[in-house]
């Protein structure tokens, strides 16, 4: 045949065209032409865009519904909101395992988004079914309590967590996806994956504040049912444009081998069994084949007991290899990081709850017939994330690289502290803002008027969001980078639920704190910290102590970041 010498030749590009790791959606090896990259996670970000969006017009108001329409006292209201928060941060641990061990991230998307569109409708319903009226419960210089039926109560909660199972298996997939676009071991779009993390931020953020502002608003001032029914509208584009996208995506292949949930549990179990066997049993055969870890590897040694099995595991294959532990002992280096983070997240659970009410005592009017939701101030977090990533990226990062010759300017976890920093900044200013707050309310003899509107401007909230915001540029998307990077490729999805469930299980921690003290604070006839009317309270004691906790937490997250050993593949 004339053509057969230059065939090979003709078919060099499309070979070096196509991905090992990843195939498109009719399960052909995908193109790097013709999938993923930015085309592709502009869809993806879009769909977070939406789910924010939806997301945070249920969170960002939700201690005014349960105070006003379900008659709650603040203190329950709080704790309910900070129960129900955790309880969406936890809950994607299981649905990353569902998705990186079975189903797969796209099926696992789709499924929950019908889930959270499901559990979006039934919160709507809830909220317009006839209610009474809390006016008829308030005054100004009191606070009696009233209760919605019973029917309504149940059904709104109801709804409210089973948005939160979808929410569960819809966020750690959706982000690990965005992320599967790009190859990392390509290395232009290696470095747009890095990139990818602070635009994702970016974007979702802009979700939030269009959420923050105008739902807020709706929710106080027009009809709660339409509040949350749009949020529900929202979620039902945001799985229109995603299916979208379909023809576009790159799946990542999930081999024959065991699931890497498996494999880690295996090493763990074995170790055990193996607790009393020394490593000299490791027998020649075991160190030939490669069984015996290799010498640096110099933490968790006992883990390394894995190696060793009896001669019926052998002949059975139930040995585990070098890789299985070293897979187990890379999830088991992230808990000292995870668990120091924990009082940033207790911080990061205020603003939704005891700063919005704090907004809601102070002058919000702008002109003579507006008031300012108070949830909406929640938007200047929002605001100041879309400001500063911007200048993160484009300014900070290229000046800190050519410092430091690092490509992310500096490493993850130098970022992550600089946040949990800046946090401690904001919770000092909210303590400051608070001690000014009860003075006025002294001073103008409304200590005991709690629904009277002091004469303080509600801008003097608005430096701690804005620190917040910040801190949450360095912190929350150093955390999201470093849990993806930082575990082993099949386990994306569950490296992304951890970091949730750093604020899921702070939430929690958040919830008992404030049990606790308004247990310890007001019993015995004492006037709580959390008292229902806040000229009353002491929230700035509260925030004093979260301060100093964070203090602490700070200087716990330096020795265990001292001591870590990045990925040899993540960007340290």
């Amino acid at each position: 045949m004339p053509h057969s010498g230059i065939l090979p030749h003709a078919h060099t590009p499309l070979l070096d065209d196509t991905l090992d790791s990843a195939v498109d959606y009719k399960g052909r090896p995908a193109r790097r032409c013709s999938s993923g990259r930015w085309r592709s996670a502009c869809f993806i970000i879009g769909v977070e865009v939406a789910e924010r969006f939806a997301y945070y017009g249920i969170q960002s108001n939700l201690i005014n519904y349960l105070t006003g329409r379900l008659g709650q006292s603040m203190a329950t209201a709080a704790q309910n909101v900070n129960t129900w928060f955790g309880t969406a941060n936890m809950l994607p641990l299981l649905g990353a395992f569902v998705a990186d061990s079975y189903v797969g991230r796209y099926p696992t998307i789709v499924i929950a988004s019908l889930l959270y569109i499901l559990g979006l409708g039934l919160l709507t319903v809830s909220a317009v079914l006839p209610s009474f009226n809390p006016s008829h419960c308030r005054t100004d210089k009191e606070i009696s309590s009233c209760s919605p039926p019973m029917l309504q109560v149940i059904l709104f909660f109801f709804a409210l967590y089973l948005a939160a199972v979808g929410q569960g298996g819809h966020k750690p997939c959706v982000q690990a996806f965005g992320a599967d676009q790009f190859d990392g071991k390509n290395p232009e779009e290696s470095k747009a994956k890095s990139s990818f993390f602070n635009w994702w931020y970016f974007c979702m953020n802009g979700g939030i504040l269009i959420s923050s502002s105008i739902l807020s608003y709706i929710q106080d001032n027009l009809n709660w049912g339409l509040g949350f029914g749009i949020p529900c509208t929202a979620m039902v584009a945001a799985l229109f444009v995603f299916l979208l996208g379909t023809k576009t995506y790159r799946y990542s292949v999930k081999g024959n081998e065991k699931s890497p949930f498996m494999r880690i549990s295996q090493v763990f179990v074995a170790a055990i069994k193996n607790w009393h066997t020394t490593d000299s049993s490791l027998t020649d055969e075991e160190v030939a084949r490669g069984t015996r870890p290799p010498r640096c590897s110099h933490k968790f040694k006992f883990l390394n007991k894995a190696l060793l099995a009896p001669d019926s595991s052998k002949e059975d294959g139930k040995v585990c290899s070098v890789r299985d532990v070293e897979e187990a002992k890379s999830v088991l280096m992230l808990f000292p990081i995870w668990a120091s983070c924990l009082v940033f997240a207790i911080v990061i659970a205020q603003p939704p709850t005891f700063f919005t009410k704090q907004g809601v005592t102070m002058d919000r009017s702008i002109g003579s017939g507006f008031k300012v939701p108070a949830a909406s101030l929640q938007c200047f977090i929002s605001l100041s994330i879309l400001l500063f990533v911007p200048v993160y990226d484009r300014i900070l990062v290229p000046i800190a690289r050519g410092l430091t010759r690092k490509p992310s300017g500096i490493t993850m976890l130098q970022r992550i502290g600089t946040g949990m920093f800046l946090s401690i900044i904001a919770m000092v200013f909210a303590a400051l803002v608070e001690v000014q707050r009860l003075k006025t309310a002294e001073q103008y003899g409304l200590v005991d008027m709690p629904n009277a509107t002091i004469p303080m401007a509600v801008w003097w909230l608005i430096p701690q969001y804005v620190i917040f915001g910040v801190a949450q540029v360095f912190t929350m998307v150093g955390l999201q980078e470093f849990f993806y990077d930082e575990v082993p490729n099949e386990l994306r999805s569950v490296g992304l639920s951890l970091y949730l469930s750093i604020f899921g299980l702070g939430s929690f921690l958040s919830s008992f704190l404030i049990s606790v003290i308004n247990k310890t604070t007001g019993g015995d006839g004492q006037t709580s910290w959390f008292n229902d009317n806040l000229n009353l309270a002491h929230l700035d004691y509260f925030y004093w102590l979260l301060a100093g906790l964070s203090t602490v937490g700070l200087a716990t997250y330096l020795y265990s970041a001292r001591s870590y050993i990045y990925n040899s593949t993540s960007a340290a």
